[in-house]
């Protein structure tokens, strides 16, 4: 969530109240006060419409209309000395800040207002994909990526790396170096990795979440290793966009005692849903007489036992497909 900038305020009638006269504060704290708030509403468009539950802060300079936050009520209504109970849902900050200013000038001659938001309750946050809850969760308050995908459950075991982040432009660029905007130039569109936020190589790239974002966790890029070895499953790429042979195998904990590894075979993917057989000598991959070369994402590495069948293969063929008791490794 974020501290940011929103205002409320209005009358539903005419006020009684007699016009007190009011003790104005220092030119200096007023200028500063205001600036103070000047800088938070930097986090907010001035077009951004305010909602139920909201929490809001208005000042006034010449008037005392309170110096607590006001949160906006069910029914989209607040209440303000002096202009006491008006609706302020469905209104921006720019129209909340003239109707204040409207209404105080039967109390104040030349009325400065300035509305911030001090709490979103009403801005909704949309995470979807390879997280264990998504769905739409409210920012309340200043909220990294972070601490939004923590809000979704965390990350799936199969989510990828990367987390893609889509704004609306109203909100402006997001803050990272491959942000760009869409073909409608409505949205900015960039690319983070969580990998290297938790892993505190690139910490900036934990930027904070605004009203409206949508989180998108696509499911990892997998290779899989089954039949003879210590751990048989998928284990997702990260970052990388392949793994050696080698590296395969010694990510599934290595061969098994019955392991046949000059008959292994890698199940590949080609046009369509069926697979082509490529041999894999891995005995002279192990001995280092054979070339060691680059496994693709959806890969099947099988390693069959020392009386391998086809029947074998097409099984663990079947298996990788159906999903069915496969376990998914991270690294």
């Amino acid at each position: 969530m974020t501290t940011m900038l929103l205002s409320v305020l209005l009358l539903g009638g005419q006020a009684t109240v007699p016009a007190v006269p009011v003790t104005p504060p220092r030119a200096e704290e007023a200028s500063g006060a205001l600036r103070q708030v000047e800088d938070r509403r930097q986090e907010a468009p001035s077009t951004y419409v305010l909602g139920p539950d909201d929490q809001i802060e208005v000042r006034a300079v010449d008037a005392d209309l309170g110096d607590k936050p006001v949160r906006i009520d069910i029914s989209g209504f607040i209440r303000l000395p002096l202009l006491g109970r008006f609706k302020a849902a469905e209104l921006t900050i720019d129209e909340l800040e003239d109707t204040i200013a409207e209404r105080l000038k039967e109390y104040v001659r030349e009325p400065d207002v300035t509305v911030s938001v001090t709490e979103y309750r009403s801005q909704p946050v949309s995470v979807i994909g390879a997280v264990k809850n998504p769905g739409v969760h409210q920012l309340q308050g200043r909220k990294t990526l972070i601490e939004i995908l923590s809000l979704a459950g965390g990350l799936e075991q199969d989510a990828g790396s990367r987390v893609k982040i889509t704004r609306g432009i109203e909100w402006g660029r997001i803050p990272l170096k491959n942000a760009t905007n869409d073909a409608t130039g409505r949205f900015s569109v960039a690319e983070v990795s969580v990998q290297r936020i938790l892993n505190a190589t690139s910490p900036q790239e934990n930027i904070l979440v605004r009203p409206h974002d949508v989180i998108s966790v696509p499911r990892a890029e997998l290779i899989y290793v089954t039949g003879q070895v210590q751990r048989s499953g998928g284990f997702v790429l990260n970052d990388r966009e392949g793994i050696t042979v080698l590296q395969a195998l010694s990510l599934a904990g290595g061969l098994d005692r019955s392991a046949s590894p000059k008959n292994a075979r890698i199940l590949r993917r080609s046009n369509g849903p069926e697979r082509t057989e490529l041999a894999v000598n891995m005995k002279s991959i192990l001995e280092g007489k054979g070339e060691d070369f680059l496994m693709l994402p959806d890969d099947i590495l099988f390693i069959p036992s020392s009386a391998p069948k086809r029947a074998a293969l097409r099984a663990a063929e079947a298996a990788i497909q159906v999903g069915t008791g496969l376990v998914i490794w991270r690294r």
